[in-house]
């Protein structure tokens, strides 16, 4: 497929990002009246909303979100992750475009037998081959082998695996050489470096030394027809092998309080992978708006630590005890004691409204009650586990599990 504006923008995004001269978004790509939410009442912004998440399906398999049949029928391939929370990505994506009416694959980097195949999202890969798609296994390096022909058969491949150049250049070579018309990748909003301007817009400032900082300038200038990467930050919805929601309530179902760092009142993004999952269709589905762009794969809201561990309360309908405390001082490693980083860290979504005119649809206060009915379903929250780092942390500031209102 031929994208000649397409491939001239990709250039001159190319160029701008290599320079890093972009903080914000420049003042020519102010978004248009028919994307912008900003000027609308928040009444009429949350009535959108509701509307839109009236349409989703109430059920855990149902949390996708069901579009429109698409016009022009395209067949894509998702180069899958087998392990972190990065795989449901690719999982609730491939679910959207068969519901679409688009042809899809989806390479999972490693072995079938595996064991890391028994646990979701592979476990609910009958999903996807019950719609028609098609699931295989294999070495991302050699995926012409793995997907059993030339890339010339794909109109779209997305790279949901790779973190540096030498494990997706063979990807991004093999379409090239291929001829593929779309080249997507899943990079990371953890590559921003920190700001004192809050959020991470598109155009901030990255780590030069991050690996998905290479992979995105080389996908850049390999002149695809269209290219774009999307940098994902925490989410949750059902079929993620990464903690996050359950974190909380693992903690909360057994009374325990819940050590979080700092005041918690740092401020992050945590999206439901349904959000996610639109953006990547609308990029696929609109090659030539989402050309050449790096989109903030995530909500429109930002929650704080303590709010996240209410949120969750709230959901399992009980109370919660909220410890802060100091890493430094208690001796414990934030990183290790805590699923979301010990700042402020969220970017928001501006790219994706304004040239794709996406619309978020997370809604943690609902959202999490249905990943609740999940884990309570999983019984995971009567199972034997051991809180070492918990009960280090709460000895250290004063504070004895006895001590958890009920």
């Amino acid at each position: 497929m031929a994208f000649s504006a397409a491939a001239a923008a990709a250039t001159s995004t190319a160029t701008a990002f290599a320079s890093g001269r972009h903080r914000r978004l420049s003042s020519s790509s102010a978004p248009s009246p028919s994307f912008s939410q900003s000027a609308l009442p928040r009444a009429v912004v949350a009535a959108r909303r509701r509307r839109r998440r009236a349409a989703l399906p109430a059920s855990r398999a149902a949390a996708f979100t069901v579009r429109a049949e698409a016009k022009t029928k395209k067949s894509v391939l998702i180069v899958n992750t087998n392990s972190g929370g990065h795989a449901i990505i690719g999982f609730y994506l491939a679910k959207e475009l068969l519901a679409a009416g688009h042809a899809v694959t989806v390479l999972t980097a490693g072995d079938e037998a595996s064991d890391k195949m028994r646990k979701p999202p592979f476990s609910r890969f009958e999903e996807l081959t019950s719609a028609g798609g098609r699931t295989v296994w294999g070495d991302p390096a050699d995926v012409g082998a793995a997907v059993g022909g030339g890339a010339s058969s794909f109109d779209v491949v997305l790279d949901n695996n790779g973190k540096d150049l030498d494990a997706v250049r063979p990807v991004v070579d093999w379409a090239k050489s291929s001829g593929v018309g779309q080249f997507l990748f899943i990079s990371s909003a953890g590559i921003y470096k920190p700001t004192d301007e809050p959020p991470h817009v598109e155009g901030d400032a990255v780590k030069e030394s991050a690996g998905h900082v290479g992979v995105e300038k080389y996908i850049a200038e390999q002149q695809f027809g269209s290219w774009a990467s999307f940098r994902p930050q925490y989410m949750i919805g059902s079929g993620n092998n990464k903690d996050c929601e359950e974190w909380f309530f693992d903690r909360i179902v057994r009374r325990r309080p819940v050590p979080v760092p700092g005041n918690g009142m740092q401020l992050t993004n945590i999206s439901h992978v349904r959000d996610l999952s639109s953006m990547l269709a609308l990029a696929v589905e609109s090659p030539g708006a989402a050309a050449g762009k790096i989109f903030n794969c995530v909500s429109d809201r930002a929650v704080t630590l303590d709010g996240m561990a209410r949120l969750c309360a709230a959901a399992a309908g009980v109370a919660v005890e909220i410890v802060h405390y100091d890493p430094a001082a208690v001796g414990v490693d934030a990183k290790k004691a805590f699923p979301f980083r010990n700042m402020h860290f969220y970017a928001e979504p501006r790219a994706a409204k304004e040239a794709l005119g996406w619309v978020s649809t997370t809604n943690l206060p609902e959202d999490l009650k249905e990943r609740y009915a999940d884990y309570a379903g999983s019984g995971r929250g009567e199972k034997a586990m051991a809180f070492d780092l918990d009960d280090k942390i709460l000895a250290a500031v004063g504070n004895a599990t006895a001590s958890v209102i009920a």
